[in-house]
């Protein structure tokens, strides 16, 4: 089992979302994020002030998979989030030593389903 978390622009998740369906992975959890990477932000001014914005607005994905459907939710993700500028994002890859589902009891991989 891993657990695998991306931070993805803004406006790419729907798009991260159809690769997903389209890869039979239904299940993830999404939470608005704030960062910064390569980009670094930008400034902007306002009544004559000048602001500096480091960190950008992200959405951060859970998805708790078993080991056959890492590699399909990996290229999913990247077909949806991809566009081959700096703020893409990342993925990253954890191990997810145990999962249990709360309302049958059951652990592991069929807790993941």
């Amino acid at each position: 089992m891993k657990l695998i978390i991306a931070m993805i622009q803004p406006h790419k998740l729907p798009d991260v979302k159809a690769a997903l369906y389209d890869a039979e992975v239904f299940k993830m959890t999404v939470t608005n994020a704030l960062g910064c990477g390569q980009q670094k932000g930008y400034t902007e001014t306002y009544r004559g002030v000048i602001h500096e914005v480091n960190l950008l607005k992200k959405v951060r994905l859970e998805i708790a998979v078993n080991e056959d459907f890492v590699q399909p939710t990996i290229d999913a993700i990247i077909k949806g989030a991809k566009t081959g500028q700096i703020g893409d994002g990342k993925i990253f890859i954890l191990d997810l030593p145990e999962c249990i589902r709360i309302r049958t009891g059951q652990s592991g991989g069929q807790a993941i389903g």
